[in-house]
């Protein structure tokens, strides 16, 4: 299974891909996060990230997808030459999916890679008005959009984002994988939760190895976590 991409700047919204990294996680696929020059960068609600690589070192016969977060402010991301010179080269790459929420859809508009496509997106009019750098002609005024191996979404549809980018590189969910819990019945039985017999063996080796990482006896042994 390839790689997923992750691009990162200031101010990214780490809440608009959060479901679609936990669904690759979920199911083995590897994550390299990337920034301009490597830099750290804060998210738009506090949290400090070290990204994996640099733009330079993206390599691309290890990814099946790149993904980019919305922005709190698009203006200085968009502004920075760097950000655009990395997404520039994934232009007239059709098999590469690319994932974009919310406003980082200015960036691909920037780079070339909206050009006669249809794509949606979150951001204000009167920003588009005063920086047009997506090309209007190909926006579709709804929550989510799938135009060949283009994925974009408005930042409330990030379930519904994240479901469809994970079934565009081949994963085996459902569309409804993140559907809200509120109004639906349910039982206590729904909420014991037990690991597969077939998980048990793997599970107890890797207590063990965190008890003895920890100083203390293997369950094995006898030993209790106090």
């Amino acid at each position: 299974m390839k790689k997923a991409a992750i691009m990162l700047y200031p101010l990214f919204s780490m809440q608009e891909i959060s479901c679609t990294t936990e669904l690759f996680k979920f199911f083995d696929k590897e994550i390299v996060t990337f920034s301009a020059g490597q830099e750290a960068v804060k998210s738009e609600d506090g949290f400090t990230i070290l990204p994996d690589r640099a733009f330079e070192e993206f390599r691309r016969e290890e990814f099946d997808c790149l993904v980019l977060p919305g922005i709190w402010e698009p203006l200085p991301v968009m502004l920075d030459e760097r950000n655009i010179r990395f997404l520039e080269q994934f232009r007239g790459d059709d098999d590469l999916v690319i994932a974009s929420i919310s406003s980082s859809p200015l960036l691909l508009g920037k780079a070339g890679l909206l050009e006669s496509k249809k794509f949606t997106h979150g951001v204000f009019e009167e920003f588009l008005d005063a920086f047009p750098v997506v090309p209007r002609e190909g926006v579709v005024r709804t929550y989510l959009v799938a135009d060949g191996n283009l994925i974009t979404a408005y930042g409330g549809a990030f379930r519904e984002f994240a479901a469809a980018v994970g079934r565009k590189v081949g994963l085996d969910c459902s569309e409804t994988v993140f559907s809200g819990m509120a109004g639906e019945a349910y039982s206590e039985e729904d909420f014991i939760f037990h690991f597969p017999p077939e998980d048990m063996e793997e599970a107890r080796e890797y207590w063990d190895r965190c008890l003895e990482k920890a100083g203390r006896p293997p369950l094995r042994g006898g030993g209790t976590v106090v």
